[in-house]
C-alpha cells in the first residue's frame, strides 16, 4: 500500500513539472531555528545548507531514558528540477547519555546518527494577496485586513527514514514519513506556519505530531519566533515550547539561536541551540515581454529562451556546469520579472541591499 501511495505521489509531480511558480527570494529563507517547515521551496538553482548545534538535558526517569544529548542537526535543500518541488536531506549526529534507573542508577554514553531522512515537498497551492498600495481613493480599504490571509499556502511532504542510525534509534526497517505544511502570512511582518506529520509509518514506533510556529520580523535583519511542538507516541506524549531569534548577516547567510522547555512524559528539561544557514545561489530570473497594453506576448524569443532554461534536462545538467560570467545583454523591450518575491515566511521580507 505504501509503495502505491509513493508511486501516485511521484506521478502527480511529473504531470505538473512544466508549471513554474516563483519560490525564490532575494535573501536566504531558512527554516531554522524552528522545527517547522515552510511550504515554499528555496527556488530552482539554489543549494541551501542549514545547521544547528544543540544541547538537551532532561530528568532521569525509571527504567531507560536519555537524560543528556549533544549533537548537530544538518539539513540540505535544493530545487533544481522545478520551482514548486524541493528535495531535501536531514541528518542528525549526536552523543547521548543512556541511563537506567531502578533501585540504583547507572548510565553509559553512545554516539551516532539519530536521524537520516531524505524527502521532498511540493507546493499545491500558493495564496496571493491584494496589492493595496495602489488603492488611493479609500484609506479604509487600503488599511483593511485582507481576508485571503486566513487561507494558507499548502504543500505536501513525503520522506523516507533510512534507519541507517545508531542502534538506540533504530526502528527495525526503513519507514515513510508524510506531512502537510501550511503557512498564513497574516501581515507583511507576521506569519504562522503549521505542520502535521505522520512518521515511522509501518513500524512499532509510529507517531503523529504537529508544530505551530509564529514568526515576526523586526526591520531588515532581525526576526523572532515562538513555537509549540507536540508528538503523540505510545504510551506517552512529548511536547516542547521554543523561543528563538535569527539575524541576517548577509543575503546568503543567517545566524540563529533558540531555547526550549521540554516535556517528555513525566520527564522535564531544556534544549538550547545555535546554528547557521548558508545558500549557494545559482538562480536565474526569467522575463515576460509585454505589449503596449501591458499584456504578455506568448511566443517571443524571450519566452522560448525561458522555456529552454526551465526545461527538465537543462535544470538537471545545470548543476554540473561551472558558474561563469557572461557579456550577453538582455533585450531592452518592456518586460517584467516572473519570480514571485515572497512577502512572508521566515526572514523572507528582507530587501536586497544596494
Amino acid at each position: 500500500m505504501t509503495l502505491r501511495i509513493s508511486a501516485l505521489f511521484w506521478v502527480f509531480l511529473w504531470l505538473h513539472f512544466t508549471a513554474v511558480y516563483g519560490q525564490y527570494t532575494d535573501v536566504i529563507n531558512s527554516n531554522k531555528p524552528g522545527f517547522s517547515e515552510s511550504p515554499y521551496s528555496v527556488g530552482s538553482g539554489v543549494y541551501q545548507f542549514e545547521s544547528n548545534l544543540f544541547y538537551k538535558k532532561t530528568n532521569i526517569t525509571p527504567t531507560f531514558s536519555t537524560p543528556e544529548s549533544l549533537g548537530i542537526d544538518f539539513l540540505f535543500r535544493t530545487s533544481f528540477f522545478l520551482e514548486k518541488l524541493e528535495l531535501n536531506a536531514q541528518l542528525t549526529y549526536q552523543q547521548d547519555e543512556i541511563a537506567f534507573k531502578n533501585i540504583f542508577t547507572s548510565s553509559y554514553n553512545t554516539n551516532g546518527f539519530s536521524r537520516m531522512t531524505v524527502g521532498a515537498k511540493y507546493l499545491l497551492y500558493q495564496q496571493k494577496y491584494e496589492d493595496k498600495s495602489k488603492e488611493v481613493r479609500s484609506w479604509k480599504r487600503r488599511n483593511a485586513f485582507d481576508k485571503k490571509r486566513l487561507i494558507p499556502s499548502v504543500a505536501i511532504y513525503l520522506g523516507l527514514n533510512t534507519d541507517a542510525v545508531n542502534s538506540v534509534y533504530k526502528k527495525g526497517k526503513m519507514s515513510p514519513k508524510v506531512g502537510v505544511l501550511l503557512q498564513n502570512n497574516l501581515t507583511t511582518n507576521f506569519n504562522i506556519i503549521t505542520n502535521f506529520y505522520y512518521d515511522n509509518i509501518g513500524t512499532k514506533f509510529e507517531e503523529f505530531s504537529y508544530i505551530i510556529t509564529a514568526t515576526h520580523n523586526f526591520g531588515n535583519q532581525w526576526s523572532a519566533f515562538f513555537e509549540n511542538q507536540t508528538v503523540y507516541l505510545t504510551p506517552q506524549t512529548n511536547s516542547n515550547l521554543g523561543l528563538g531569534f535569527a539575524y541576517l548577516f548577509h543575503r546568503n547567510l543567517q545566524i540563529n539561536t533558540a531555547a526550549r522547555l521540554i516535556y517528555e512524559g513525566v520527564s522535564q528539561g531544556y534544549y538550547v541551540g545555535l546554528g547557521a544557514s548558508y545558500r549557494i545561489d545559482h538562480y536565474k530570473d526569467s522575463f515576460i515581454e509585454l505589449n503596449a497594453a501591458g499584456k504578455p506576448l506568448k511566443d517571443t524569443p524571450i519566452s522560448r529562451y525561458n522555456k529552454r532554461q526551465n526545461s527538465f534536462f537543462n535544470r538537471l545538467f545545470s548543476i554540473f556546469k561551472k558558474k561563469g560570467t557572461t557579456n550577453r545583454k538582455r533585450p531592452t523591450r518592456t518586460r517584467k520579472s516572473t519570480s514571485k518575491r515572497k512577502k512572508g515566511g521566515f526572514l523572507g521580507l528582507f530587501k536586497k541591499k544596494n
